[in-house]
């Protein structure tokens, strides 16, 4: 009887509830199994039942060369195997067994007890055999089980590499949350831009980066429609009057205003109607000082990940995006260009990268306020 025939059986004699009891899965289930799996089931010294461990006992030791434990097999009654990976894990780290196996006959539990982690992530695979498609339970018997693969190390390895492959993917989902809090916090450019393309193919109008910034700032999955329509509230930046200087003497009842927008540089502070008219003003204040700045942070190597903060043309603010290029940029005095389409963060960051080129002390003798 081949194995795709063995397991079949097992399955109809499971779900007609023939195994009542731990002697009948391992006598019925466990060796009929590992006998079609080419384990000499006759031979005691190579599938050793109760093999004894000061004073305790496993079900089942899988020898190879003949007589050293290579594997260990407990088996317990259908639905019952629950808790007993401890009692499994004890015996496998006292005598170096690298696999492991906890079975109740329809569900099959593999293990490395060597390998970091809880006792269920050392778990490589559980295969149900009733619930799982047969050509899975098939080859991953074989793969794990097989007489031929273990005796020559090909299962340990093969349970190796994808423990490696469950470790790795573990630690990718438990850090996706942490990965997409940074990416709204630091308002990632390609995903605002993403998240903004979408918007426009579902409704036919492109939202501003900066709204779609605010809609993950204050997103936490069902959307507050009081919040949305505030922040849908139309308004278009403007060039700041910096001609409204407000003096030192004002700097801290002004910067304690709610919602206060602007920047102090030299003990002047110069408010501005939005963010952008903050990054604005500050690049064009810093020009007035250097007339070599713009020149200077345009031939920096790296800017955005994708796009440049200052540039000779639209079309190189943008790479491969003209439909951004031809909507989110403004001319400085200059005759130097601007990307608009960014928001808080991303503003911070502009100036931070300014401030370095400029020499300027970003924190002291410039500091930005954008109504957070």
């Amino acid at each position: 009887m081949s194995l795709l025939e063995k397991i079949e059986d097992v399955r109809s004699r499971i779900k007609s509830g023939l195994y009542g009891n731990e002697a009948a899965v391992s006598q019925g289930i466990v060796i009929p199994l590992l006998r079609t799996l080419g384990w000499p089931t006759d031979d005691t010294q190579t599938v050793w039942p109760e093999y004894s461990l000061e004073g305790r006992r496993v079900d089942y030791a899988l020898c190879h060369p003949s007589r050293k434990p290579i594997a260990f097999i407990e088996v317990k009654q259908i639905g019952q195997s629950a808790g007993a990976e401890k009692q499994l894990f004890e015996y496998a780290f006292h005598i170096g067994v690298p696999l492991a196996i906890l079975t109740d006959g329809q569900e099959w539990n593999f293990f490395l007890p060597a390998e970091q982690g809880n006792y269920t992530e050392r778990r490589v695979y559980k295969l149900d055999i009733v619930e799982r498609e047969m050509s899975e339970s098939v080859a991953r018997l074989e793969k794990y089980l097989s007489h031929k693969r273990v005796v020559s190390g090909e299962a340990i390895s093969a349970a190796r590499e994808d423990y490696k492959n469950v470790s790795q993917s573990r630690q990718m989902l438990s850090t996706l949350p942490e990965a997409w809090s940074k990416l709204i916090d630091e308002e990632d450019e390609q995903l605002l831009e993403l998240l903004a393309d979408k918007v426009e193919s579902l409704c036919g109008f492109k939202p501003d980066v900066d709204i779609v910034a605010q809609y993950l700032r204050n997103s936490t999955g069902v959307e507050n429609i009081n919040r949305i329509e505030k922040i849908l509230e139309p308004s278009r930046p403007t060039r700041p009057n910096t001609s409204k200087i407000i003096n030192k003497a004002q700097r801290s009842s002004q910067l304690v205003q709610r919602g206060s927008i602007g920047y102090w540089f030299k003990g002047r502070f110069v408010p501005c109607g939005s963010g952008r008219d903050v990054l604005i003003s500050v690049l064009e204040e810093l020009a007035e000082y250097d007339p070599s700045f713009l020149e200077r942070f345009a031939a920096r190597p790296k800017h955005g990940r994708t796009r440049r903060y200052i540039a000779a043309s639209p079309n190189e603010l943008y790479p491969d995006r003209p439909d951004l290029a031809s909507e989110h940029h403004l001319k400085l005095k200059s005759g130097w260009y601007v990307g608009t389409n960014v928001g808080h963060v991303q503003i911070e960051k502009i100036i931070r990268m300014a401030c370095e080129v400029s020499g300027t002390s970003f924190g002291e003798e410039l500091t930005i306020s954008m109504g957070k």
